[in-house]
């Protein structure tokens, strides 16, 4: 069986888990990464068998002829990299923060469309074992039939103090839009993934930590189209009493008309039929790669997808519905009233 040839861009922190992730699944085979720092790149290159160096993406591209190219760079490039990937007929999956705006990201979907190729948002939060647990749980009929609500509390506990974000991603820091922007877009995905379509949405934001630019706390409250609400109730300022935030990233609470599911921080599933006891649900997942191997999950995802034709759950057109919802987050929050999301074209 042939396999896919694959090209990456980027070197950062978040990087590594991508690369790894790429080497567990046998019809890919990653030949080259770009990034401007060979320093940086080497030990990437070194740990996941990545033989080939470009400081230039558009000569990688050009050189290497991939069937697609993994773009793992901050939201401002990423326009201009996955347009040219998809001119030259390369498929595209891209990471989040898609682009700085919505107009952007509209773009992004609407350039790539028009060559022809597939494009996939790199949303991992969805592939997360716990949520497609969950899902499957609702899918059974678990809580009832009516879905009543979805509730998540995060506690990060890594912005606080003069040095917030410094150690591991710095950036964070200087984002005018930071907590839905960077962290609150993969549960309003993982929401619409679980709960349906959002018709509305309520927010309150707040900034915690004076050294940084954009919010660190929020609260927000979804109106689904079945009826159902859904509540968001995350900062990353105070800490979790669990130890391994980054597993979890924090408790669920689902409930329905029998029932209610829980997953807890350290990704313990537990059902409750109304009128029993708790019971605790046994489903397979690892403290791996990155918050339950979610990046091995969404890249077999593409590459299944990619190998049969259907489509990808992430779409660049369906993420443009997460990224309605978002706005109408941030549109509340500076309204003070409840906001629908704005209709996005197919």
């Amino acid at each position: 069986m042939s396999r896919l040839k694959g090209v990456a861009i980027g070197a950062g922190y978040f990087s590594r888990f991508q690369y790894e992730a790429w080497t567990r699944i046998p019809e890919v085979e990653i030949t080259a990464l770009s990034n401007r720092d060979v320093d940086r790149a080497r030990p990437l290159m070194d740990a996941h068998g990545v033989p080939r160096h470009y400081t230039d993406y558009r000569e990688m591209i050009e050189t290497e002829r991939p069937d697609f190219v993994d773009v793992i760079t901050p939201p401002e490039t990423h326009r201009e990299m996955c347009r040219f990937a998809a001119e030259r007929g390369a498929h595209v999956i891209c990471q989040k923060p898609l682009a700085p705006t919505f107009e952007e990201a509209e773009a992004i979907v609407k350039e790539v469309r028009a060559t022809g190729v597939r494009f996939m948002v790199h949303e991992n939060w969805r592939f997360q074992p716990w949520h497609r647990e969950i899902r499957r749980l609702l899918d059974g009929g678990a809580v009832g039939e009516r879905l009543f609500s979805l509730a998540f509390r995060m506690r990060m506990g890594d912005g606080w103090g003069d040095d917030a974000y410094l150690a591991r991603q710095p950036y964070f820091r200087d984002y005018p839009r930071l907590l839905v922007y960077e962290t609150g877009v993969h549960f309003i995905d993982t929401y619409r993934y679980l709960g349906g379509r959002i018709d509305r949405v309520y927010a309150r934001l707040r900034r915690l930590n004076p050294v940084i630019a954009g919010e660190d706390c929020g609260l927000l409250l979804f109106d689904f189209a079945s009826g159902a609400v859904g509540l968001l109730d995350a900062n990353r300022y105070n800490e979790p009493d669990f130890p391994n935030p980054r597993y979890t990233f924090g408790e669920f609470l689902v409930e329905g008309d029998q029932g209610s599911i829980r997953l807890h921080g350290d990704g313990r599933i537990t059902v409750q039929p109304l009128g029993e006891a708790e019971r605790e649900h046994e489903y397979p997942h690892e403290d791996r790669n990155f918050a339950g191997d979610c990046c091995h999950a969404i890249q077999r995802h593409f590459v299944d997808r990619m190998l049969d034709g259907g489509p990808f759950e992430t779409s660049g057109e369906d993420y443009l519905q997460t990224l309605a919802v978002q706005e109408a987050v941030y549109e509340s929050a500076a309204t003070g009233v409840p906001v629908a999301p704005k209709g996005v074209a197919p």
